[in-house]
C-alpha cells in the first residue's frame, strides 16, 4: 500500500492550473481581469500562434509594487478580500490569488510593473520557480508576457482545439469584457493585426458596434428596469435579428460575464413568440446587484453564481424586454415558432388534381348509410390506375356510385384497384422524399402529383386570385404564391448553375462585421462564392464587394447582408443547403404582394407552373391552387337534393 506523502509546492501548482488555465483563453481571462480590478483604462492584449507562443496583456492601472512581485505570484496570495467574510461580498472580478501562480507553473511568464511615481521592475518565472528581477524603466501599470504555454505539461496540448478554434475563444472573451466595461478601451491584436478596437467612452452602443458592426449595433434597442434589489439595463436586437446559437447573449453581473440558464430562459420568454423557432436574439444585459445577493464562488473559472432571488430577477428581465418589444418592436410572424412542422399527409389533402377521378356517390338506399371516401392519388407510371370520371345518368335523377371492392368493366366504368389495393398503395409510399435537399418538405402524395399539373384554361381573376379551368372543374390560383414559386425555381436554378452571372457595381460596397462573424464568414468564403458573392479581405473586419450575382434585382446590399446572415446562421458542412432557403427568402423579397396582371401574363403563369417541380406550393409550403370539382361544385348548389 502506498503510503500517503504531501505533494510538492510546484506539482500542486501544477494541478491548481489545471483547474483555472484550460486553454490560451483561461490566461487571457485571467490577466485582462486582473487589469480592471487594478483600475486599468486602456488594456492592450497581443497573442500569437492562438495563445501557445505568446500572450501579451498590458495596462495602465495601479500597477504592483516592488515588494509584492514576488507574493503576487505565490498562491493564495491577494489584495481583494482580507477575511471570510469578504467571501460572501466579492465586488471584484478577482479574488482567490490563483492566476498568477497557475500561469506561471505551465508557461515562462515576464512581468514589467511600476506604481505611481515610482521605479518599475522586471521579473521572469518559469514552471512555477522565479528566475530572475531587476529594475527597469516603465509607465505606470503592468505589462505581462506569457510564452510557450503548457510547455512542461504537453499532455494538455493534444486536447486543444485548432488554432481558430483557440482564436476565437479568445475573442469571446475579451467582446465579453468589453461589454461589460464600455469605458475601459480594449485593443486585441493577433500576429499585429488588430482585431478588436474600442473606444472606453462609455457609450455601450458604441462598444456593440465596435464588437458586433456598426449594421447590428443600428438594429438594437435600449431597455432597462428595476425593482428594490435589481437593476437592469442593457441593449437588445429587434426579433428580425436572429442568431442560430445562444453564443450572442450577453449576461453581465456586476460586469462580470456569467452563465445562466434560468436568466437566458428569462430572456427569451421576453421575446415570446416572435423569435423563429430555434433562433436566438442578440442581447446584453447588465445586472446591478448589491454583492451580497450574489455567491461566486462555485465555480473554478467563476462563470457560474448563485443568485438569491433569481426568479425575482427573472421575471423583471421578461417583462422588461416584453415591453420594449411591445413599444417599439413592430410585431413579426410567430408562425415559424411552432413546435410541430407543416405537414401535408395524402390523407390530409382537400383537393384531387388528377384529370379523371371516380365519383363515390353512393345510392339514397336508407339500409346503406352514407359515407365519404377519398380520392387517392395515381402514379404516373402505373398505367393499370387508370380512373375515369363517371357523370350521372341522363336517363335517371340518381347518381350511380362506384363498389371500389368490386372492379368492373363495361360501358359506363373502365376497371379500377379496389379499395383495398389503393390503401395497400398508398401505404407503401415512402412519408418523405429522399431526393429533395433542405427545400420544403412535401409527402409522397405532393410528389406524385409534381409534373401532373393539368392544363389549365385562364378564365378571369379577382383582386387576389386567378381563376382557371380544366374538363369543367375550377381552379383558384393565388396570384403571389404563384408568382413566388415561379420566382423561386428561376432565382434556384441560377444559383446552382456552373458559373453565376456576374453584375459589376460602379461604386463597391463595404460590409463591416463584428470580429467573430468576420471569422466565420471568411472561413465560408468557397461555399459563399458557389452562390455568386465574391468577398475580399478589406481589413478592419470589413470586406469588399466589387460585383453581385445578376438573380439579386434591387438592394444590392441589403440583400447580400440577408445571405450572409444565414450563413453565419448554419453549421459549417451544410451550407448546401442553404440554396433553397436563399432563393426562397430571395423570391419573397422580390414578390412583395399581388399586382393586375394583364390575361396573357396569366396564361403564361399557368404555363410557367406546370413546368415547376412542385406547382401546388409555393417555397414556403405555402398551397398555391385549390380545385372545385363539378361534383364538388354540384354539392355547394344543392343541385343533388
Amino acid at each position: 500500500m502506498n503510503k500517503i506523502h504531501e505533494l510538492s509546492e510546484t506539482l500542486t501548482n501544477q494541478i491548481a492550473a489545471g483547474e483555472v488555465i484550460e486553454r490560451p483563453a483561461s490566461v487571457v481571462k485571467e490577466l485582462v481581469e486582473n487589469s480592471l480590478d487594478a483600475g486599468a483604462t486602456r488594456i492592450r492584449v497581443d497573442f500569437v500562434d492562438a495563445g501557445l507562443k505568446q500572450i501579451v496583456v498590458q495596462d495602465n492601472g495601479t500597477g504592483i509594487a516592488r515588494d509584492q512581485v514576488d507574493l503576487a505570484f505565490t498562491r493564495h496570495a491577494t489584495s481583494k478580500i482580507a477575511n471570510e467574510h469578504d467571501l460572501f461580498k466579492v465586488a471584484t472580478l478577482g479574488f482567490r490569488g490563483e492566476a498568477l501562480a497557475s500561469i506561471s507553473a505551465v508557461s515562462h511568464v515576464e512581468i514589467l510593473t511600476a506604481t505611481e511615481g515610482a521605479i518599475g521592475i522586471r521579473a521572469n518565472f518559469s514552471g512555477g520557480n522565479k528566475k530572475g528581477q531587476e529594475d527597469a524603466a516603465a509607465r505606470q501599470g503592468t505589462k505581462i508576457t506569457v510564452k510557450d504555454l503548457f510547455f512542461n505539461t504537453p499532455a494538455r496540448l493534444k486536447y486543444l482545439r485548432s488554432p481558430r478554434t483557440e482564436i476565437m475563444k479568445i475573442v469571446d472573451i475579451i467582446n465579453r469584457l468589453a461589454l461589460g466595461y464600455p469605458y475601459v478601451s480594449f485593443t486585441l491584436s493577433n500576429t499585429g493585426k488588430v482585431l478588436l478596437r474600442t473606444t472606453g467612452n462609455g457609450n455601450l452602443k458604441q462598444t456593440v458596434a465596435n464588437v458586433y458592426g456598426r449594421h447590428i449595433a443600428e438594429k438594437m434597442q435600449e431597455f432597462s428596469a428595476k425593482d428594490s434589489d435589481f437593476k437592469i439595463e442593457g441593449l437588445m436586437s429587434k426579433p428580425e435579428l436572429t442568431r442560430s446559437t445562444r453564443n450572442f447573449i450577453s449576461i453581465l453581473l456586476n460586469g462580470r460575464y456569467i452563465k445562466n440558464f434560468q436568466l437566458n430562459t428569462a430572456i427569451m420568454d421576453g421575446y415570446g413568440s416572435k423569435l423563429a423557432a430555434r433562433h436566438y436574439p442578440i442581447i446584453v444585459l447588465a445586472i446591478k446587484v448589491d454583492p451580497l445577493l450574489v455567491d461566486v464562488n462555485v465555480h473554478p473559472t467563476k462563470q457560474e453564481v448563485r443568485l438569491s432571488k433569481e426568479k425575482e430577477l427573472g421575471r423583471l428581465i421578461t417583462s422588461a424586454i416584453s415591453n420594449a418589444l411591445v413599444e417599439k418592436v413592430e410585431q413579426t410572424s410567430a408562425f415559424a415558432n411552432l413546435e410541430n412542422k407543416r405537414e401535408t399527409l395524402v390523407d390530409q389533402l382537400s383537393f384531387n388534381l388528377n384529370q379523371d377521378v371516380v365519383n363515390t356517390a353512393r345510392k339514397k338506399d336508407p339500409e346503406i348509410r352514407e359515407q365519404e371516401r377519398p380520392d387517392f392519388l395515381t402514379t404516373k407510371s402505373d398505367s393499370s390506375v387508370n380512373v375515369a370520371s363517371v357523370e350521372p345518368d341522363k336517363d335517371s335523377n340518381e347518381l350511380k356510385y362506384v363498389d371500389l371492392n368490386l372492379p368492373r368493366e363495361d360501358k359506363q366504368y373502365v376497371i379500377t384497384k379496389t379499395w383495398n389495393q389503393n390503401v395497400a398503395l398508398q401505404q407503401n409510399l415512402t412519408p418523405f422524399p429522399t431526393t429533395k435537399s433542405d427545400q420544403e418538405v412535401i409527402s409522397s402524395g405532393d410528389e406524385t402529383l409534381a409534373n401532373n399539373m393539368p392544363a389549365l384554361s385562364y378564365v378571369g381573376q379577382t383582386d387576389t386570385y386567378l381563376i382557371a379551368q380544366h374538363n369543367g372543374d375550377l381552379f383558384l390560383i393565388d396570384q403571389v404564391a404563384a408568382r413566388r414559386r415561379l420566382q423561386f425555381e428561376q432565382i434556384l436554378q441560377m444559383i446552382t448553375a456552373k458559373k453565376v452571372i456576374q453584375q459589376g457595381l460602379l461604386t463597391p460596397i463595404i460590409l463591416e462585421f463584428g470580429n467573430l462573424d468576420f471569422m466565420q464568414i471568411k472561413t465560408q468564403i468557397d461555399q459563399i462564392k458557389r452562390v455568386g458573392i465574391y468577398l475580399e479581405d478589406f481589413g478592419q473586419n470589413s470586406f469588399i464587394v466589387r460585383s453581385y450575382p445578376t438573380w439579386i434585382h434591387d438592394n444590392v446590399e441589403d440583400s447580400i447582408r440577408k445571405i450572409l446572415d444565414s450563413y453565419l446562421n448554419i453549421d459549417q458542412g451544410q451550407a448546401d443547403k442553404l440554396f433553397a432557403r436563399i432563393a426562397a427568402e430571395q423570391a419573397r423579397r422580390e414578390v412583395t404582394g399581388k399586382i393586375k396582371v394583364s390575361a396573357a401574363e396569366a396564361e403564361q403563369i399557368l404555363l410557367d407552373l406546370r413546368k415547376c417541380t412542385d406547382p401546388y406550393h409555393d417555397a414556403d409550403g405555402r398551397i398555391v391552387l385549390v380545385r372545385m370539382s363539378q361534383n364538388e361544385l354540384r354539392k355547394m348548389f344543392k343541385k343533388d337534393e
